[in-house]
């Protein structure tokens, strides 16, 4: 159980008073953004927090997400009662010059936690004394009862931008044609950021961009990060999230944004995402169709193999015919787009498991109408792990079979409704994932493989003599 913050723009970080507990809470607390600068090659954080909570952010976001892994390397102060009656910068300032003895960085981020959030601690003065000496440091404040690692994620970005990449950047700079940024998926949070990510480069890619994906193992570290000021347009590939960085962006450089608020799946989505980028930036046409041609033509192969399952097997197995997300609202709009309008699945409950801004939410509705021509969804904002069951298990069927995507906590309701379910939000513990990709062409394919095999052995494990010999 966790305590539901009410999100509010205008409260400090975005949050307001609390209305009460929540069950089966799908993010952590701001200072879990420190998963944001270990996805960063070359970059450390430093916290500033209570005992066990830089621990046991991450091992919530990286253990029951997928099993990512990661390298977890994070000094603590580990603050406790001596610093909450005297204050704790100066355990901050022996641990940051301890830190630079013992680890090698290109960038540190000090990131502060609750604790010295509510006894005051001047956390930006200590900082500051180390960046008047020439250290890449910047500092963040990340106090978990101020927000999620949703809003945390974009505190600490903002903190880089402005106390690292700004400073880097110079009186003058020279845009570089094609180069692009990006910004996507929460790190860690998505179990298939890592795939995503280097699906999304390699499309981009492919029609002659150059792209600063940012994060992970498919970025170049802090040098694209160095390089955004350079970059001729900012892409957000997201509902919301990241919005908010792309117009502080504009601000600064005088740089477009493009709006995307679904994450491209399967070939049209992905083509049209393509070709809007590639009218926006002035990119080679013919380039542009031709990576789509040889892109699809490979795609719509292992489609039409596909489909001869699709159309044979649906007396033998029972195939879906409704489809019901509970999720993140970048995966759930994805994945409903690509479901219902590509497969013609009929859209069933859609939960959205975080809480955005409020004012947000008119975006987030609209971007999930018209997931297919005269088909439109309708989102339900419920971090209530409990109420998005209710909802499911609630909804009238008549003659509909019903698919779930979601988290491992929606094993009970899937269940229960007699549904298959597929792993695609956090937490997932039944899932382990290294480099796994649902986006995009080569993500479609992946996502259809591993519904479908889902389809199918639940329908075999039911009905053992369903199974084609």
């Amino acid at each position: 159980m966790n305590i539901q913050p009410r999100l509010d723009e205008d409260a400090p970080g975005g949050f307001a008073a609390s209305p009460g507990p929540i069950e089966q809470a799908r993010y952590v607390c701001a200072l879990g953004a420190l998963a944001s600068v270990i996805a960063i090659e070359g970059a450390i954080p430093i916290t500033h927090c209570g005992p066990g909570c830089a621990s046991k952010q991450f091992r919530a976001l990286s253990g029951i997400s997928g099993y990512q892994g990661g390298e977890f390397h994070v000094p603590s102060t580990n603050i406790g009662n001596t610093e909450v009656i005297f204050g704790g910068a100066a355990r901050l300032d022996a641990l940051i010059a301890s830190t630079l003895k013992v680890m090698e960085a290109e960038l540190y981020v000090v990131q502060s936690g609750c604790i010295p959030g509510l006894v005051g601690d001047d956390v930006a003065n200590v900082v500051q004394s180390y960046q008047r000496r020439g250290v890449p440091m910047v500092f963040a404040e990340t106090l978990g009862y101020r927000g999620t690692n949703f809003t945390g994620h974009e505190t600490v970005v903002r903190a880089i931008l402005d106390q690292y990449v700004a400073k880097r950047a110079g009186p003058t700079r020279k845009t570089r044609k094609g180069l692009v940024n990006i910004w996507s998926l929460l790190p860690y949070q998505n179990p298939f950021w890592r795939g995503d990510l280097a699906e999304i480069r390699r499309i981009l890619e492919g029609i002659g961009l150059e792209v600063n994906i940012l994060f992970g193992p498919a970025s170049e570290g802090l040098s694209e990060w160095r390089a955004i000021p350079l970059a001729e347009l900012n892409i957000v590939l997201s509902p919301w999230l990241g919005l908010a960085i792309a117009r502080r962006l504009e601000s600064a450089y005088g740089q477009p944004f493009l709006h995307e608020p679904a994450i491209p799946i399967g070939a049209r989505a992905t083509a049209a995402f393509l070709r809007r980028i590639g009218d926006a930036v002035g990119a080679d046409a013919a380039r542009v169709e031709n990576f789509i041609k040889r892109e699809e033509r490979d795609y719509y192969r292992y489609l039409r193999d596909f489909a001869h399952f699709y159309a044979g097997c649906a007396s033998e197995y029972r195939l879906p015919s409704e489809i019901n997300i509970v999720s993140e609202s970048t995966y759930a709009l994805a994945i409903a787009k690509f479901f219902v309008g590509d497969l013609g699945l009929n859209p069933g409950v859609i939960v959205l498991t975080k809480n955005p801004p409020e004012s947000e939410h008119e975006t987030i509705r609209a971007a999930f109408r018209e997931l297919a021509p005269g088909v439109d969804g309708d989102p339900a904002f419920e971090p209530d792990g409990h109420r998005a069951h209710q909802l499911i298990a609630k909804r009238r069927r008549v003659g509909e079979y019903p698919i779930v995507f979601g988290s491992t906590w929606e094993g009970s309701v899937a269940a229960a409704i007699g549904a298959p379910l597929i792993e695609i939000s956090y937490p997932a513990t039944d899932e382990v994932v290294l480099a796994r990709s649902y986006v995009g062409y080569r993500g479609a394919l992946q996502l259809l493989e591993r519904a479908y095999t889902t389809v199918v052995r639940q329908s075999t494990e039911e009905n053992p003599e369903a199974a084609v010999l």
